[in-house]
């Protein structure tokens, strides 16, 4: 995608970009969309590189992995935020398009599972949630699990997912619910991360999950196991970095083949100490070890 000049008229529009000495004339826009999971670090990181190069401004929109990856296959975008890898159908349809894009890993997430503050449980393992998330599950209220969450009228469970245009719908999908699995009809979809978390903590019957960045004291986070009756892990920074997760996932940017100019710059301070720390500040694991004023 050829470099687009920031016009006055845009400046005038925008207050992302106010208080900048540089003219609008002179200044290189980058455009940068998708992920929800990442989009309040991709803000942090915008907002904080007008300090570190004010000739570049940096336009960070959300709308979903898939809605970053499709502006990818059509040139409209020169950095595609995703939470999961682009899927060998959408290179085959960039690169039909004459589109070559690169994955560049900028960070690492737990993928946590959220449930009201006031239900008892601490534990599930993959085939508890199996039950719970997916098609044919046989747990369809939380007596079914032995579990008697106050303020849950009627008992069932409410089961909050992303929609599907969402890479974290796509990787816990897959991670939970294997490579077949679908999804249980009647699940509330959200729209963003926030939202599910919110729903969460307004609904003692709820269940769902999403990026360990939105987490808040006013909901819970389980414990998970691979196997039923195995030893669990928490989901944190430090068990994201790690691995040891069992639903730990890495971050991606995607590029129109490798970075030049003002992209790879703005990549490559992502990548350093500098950006890391804000991703880190965010609830988000670094890519590598950092040192952190």
């Amino acid at each position: 995608m050829k470099r687009k000049l920031f016009t006055a008229v845009a400046l005038a529009t925008t207050t992302l970009f106010s208080g900048l000495s540089v003219n609008a004339a002179d200044r290189t826009l980058i455009q940068n969309k998708g992920s929800d999971t990442l989009v309040n670090v991709a803000q942090a990181w915008a907002e904080e590189y007008r300090n570190v190069d004010p000739s570049v401004a940096v336009a960070v929109s959300g709308g979903g992995s898939g809605t970053g990856i499709a502006a990818m296959i059509n040139g409209t975008v020169d950095i595609a935020n995703a939470s999961r890898k682009m899927k060998a159908r959408e290179l085959e349809m960039a690169k039909s398009k004459g589109q070559n894009p690169i994955q560049h890993v900028v960070g690492y997430d737990a993928l946590a599972v959220y449930i009201n503050k006031n239900n008892p449980a601490t534990t599930f393992s993959f085939e508890q949630m199996k039950e719970i998330f997916g098609r044919g599950g046989k747990a369809t209220k939380w007596s079914d699990l032995g579990l008697k969450v106050p303020g849950c009228k009627g008992d069932t469970i409410v089961v909050v997912s992303r929609q599907n245009n969402s890479g974290t719908y796509a990787y816990f999908k897959k991670a939970v619910l294997g490579k077949k699995g679908k999804f249980r009809q009647g699940t509330l979809d959200m729209h963003g991360s926030k939202d599910v978390v919110d729903l969460v903590e307004k609904t003692p019957c709820a269940i769902g999950y999403s990026g360990l960045a939105y987490a808040t004291d006013h909901v819970k986070l389980v414990c998970v196991s691979k196997e039923t009756g195995g030893a669990c892990v928490n989901p944190s920074v430090a068990t994201a970095s790690d691995r040891s997760y069992p639903i730990a996932r890495p971050l991606f940017m995607y590029t129109n083949g490798e970075p030049k100019g003002a992209i790879k710059t703005y990549l490559d301070w992502i990548k350093s100490d500098k950006g890391q720390c804000i991703l880190l500040k965010k609830g988000y694991a670094p890519i590598h070890d950092v040192s952190c004023g």
